[in-house]
């Protein structure tokens, strides 16, 4: 179980990632909201009663912290919600024009997007680590064994796009996992040749896609061989609890001799809530036996498994040479973030339309329980990790919200196109029911989202 401490953290992370992505959505509206001289009463970052108010700016602006700090929104002067004076109906916001309110509507998505883009800017300036995309034995009988992988090829391109880390292969291939095809992957072999092979993945399920596909097609990571050492640890976690320390090399588990991260992780993973007796070295010394127990936590899959709360990773000596630093210069870093906002924008959609259709488990998706839980484990791993989970929660949170769903940004869009293209605005009517379709299409969602949550607890 998790310690209070450990829960803390994980749910003011949760808060932080929140709080920034609201404020910046709708900010988003109230921004070009002034740029069409629309008046703003009210910005609020949460729901029900303010805890905190203050006025500022010629319009005497609200700005509000609300007690629930699940969402926020922006207040706009407009006839339909109460009356308005006849000398400020010019800046109410059902006096605009189409455009114009297509133009506030639309900036709150955009808004995340443009987080997103800034944050992968700032990432790809300042470097990320990685490690190289050296692959391991093919599992026997596996997609990948009959494509001709073998252990030390490196993989290069994959449909012609290079790669140059794992995490840079595994999203690709995630990618074309979906599409279920054959895919071109070119790899460096040990002796230095250039080989291109056909991995193919027709033969994916729903099923594969919710786990670690990657095994279902037998794609392994090289296994350098040298006892792993313990990185950062997880404050409460149980490494911490058992003694270890950053740089603890781990050389035994059960009596069984380690000689791979791989191998610990599996060992962890299949012992969750059992003990472990440790052999571990500390400054080349050899410590008496230590126990640890893995904490048991839930997969998206439903798979219970075992963590220790603490990176492992080869020894530096024997892995400097499969770490990698992917870095680009000014305009190079802001050509990669907005390609990969792009990507990961387009694939979340495809992934929506997977799960409309079966191709893809509900089990998927997530709600905010599951979603505090990854924030603290990405802050947990320092702030490079942290900005790349809120990168991706601010794309989501800008995707989600464009699609036309009545309620959500996208489904005012949806109306304000057919006002433009029939000339005047869609009946009152039709939006209410609208409106009531939207309600339940995202209590739907808000449930099977809860759902997932509660089932990954229940059964972790």
């Amino acid at each position: 179980m998790e310690t209070l401490g450990l829960l803390l953290f994980k749910g003011a992370a949760f808060l932080v990632a929140l709080g920034v992505l609201v404020v910046i959505h709708e900010y988003g509206h109230y921004w070009v909201a002034r740029r069409c001289n629309v008046k703003v009463l009210r910005f609020s970052v949460g729901f029900g009663k303010p805890l905190k108010t203050w006025v500022r700016g010629a319009d005497q602006t609200e700005w509000v912290i609300a007690a629930v700090p699940l969402g926020g929104y922006v207040k706009m002067l407009d006839e339909r919600e109460a009356p308005v004076a006849e000398t400020e109906l010019p800046r109410a916001f059902n006096r605009q024009n189409v455009w114009k309110r297509f133009a506030i509507v639309l900036a709150g998505p955009v808004a995340n997007l443009l987080l997103a883009i800034g944050l992968y800017w700032v990432l790809f300036l300042h470097g990320v680590p990685g490690m190289r995309p050296v692959v391991g034995a093919p599992v026997a009988d596996s997609a990948s064994a009959r494509a001709g992988f073998a252990a030390g090829d490196t993989l290069s391109k994959i449909d012609g796009v290079p790669v140059s880390t794992w995490q840079d292969a595994r999203w690709l291939l995630l990618k074309h996992a979906v599409r279920k095809g054959t895919v071109a992957v070119e790899v460096m072999t040990d002796n230095d040749q250039t080989i291109t092979r056909s991995l193919d993945m027709s033969a994916l399920t729903a099923a594969d896609l919710d786990g670690d596909f990657l095994q279902t097609l037998g794609v392994t990571r090289f296994m350098i061989k040298s006892p792993p050492e313990i990185g950062r640890l997880t404050s409460g976690g149980s490494a911490e609890r058992a003694g270890l320390k950053a740089g603890d090399e781990i050389v035994a588990l059960n009596n069984a001799r380690i000689e791979s991260v791989e191998q610990v992780i599996k060992l962890i993973q299949q012992h969750a809530g059992e003990p472990l007796i440790a052999e571990i070295r500390r400054d080349g010394k050899l410590l008496p036996p230590l126990q640890i127990t893995p904490d048991t936590v839930t997969e998206g899959d439903g798979r219970k498994i075992g963590r220790i709360g603490a990176t492992l990773q080869p020894p530096r000596s024997a892995s400097d040479k499969y770490r990698v630093v992917v870095r680009y210069g000014l305009l190079d870093g802001l050509g990669q973030a907005i390609a990969k906002t792009w990507d990961t924008s387009m694939f979340s959609l495809k992934m929506l339309g997977k799960m409309l259709v079966g191709d893809v488990s509900l089990k998927n998706l997530s709600g905010p329980i599951t979603i505090a839980d990854y924030a603290g484990q990405s802050a947990q791993h320092g702030w490079i990790a942290y900005l790349v989970f809120l990168a991706l929660i601010s794309i989501s949170l800008g995707v989600l919200n464009l699609l036309p769903i009545p309620l959500l940004d996208g489904g005012h869009l949806m109306y304000y196109i057919v006002e433009i293209f029939k000339g005047s605005p869609v009946p009152e009517r039709v939006m209410e029911i609208g409106q009531r379709v939207g309600i339940a299409l995202l209590l739907v969602m808000m449930a099977f989202a809860l759902f997932n949550d509660i089932n990954r607890l229940i059964s972790g």
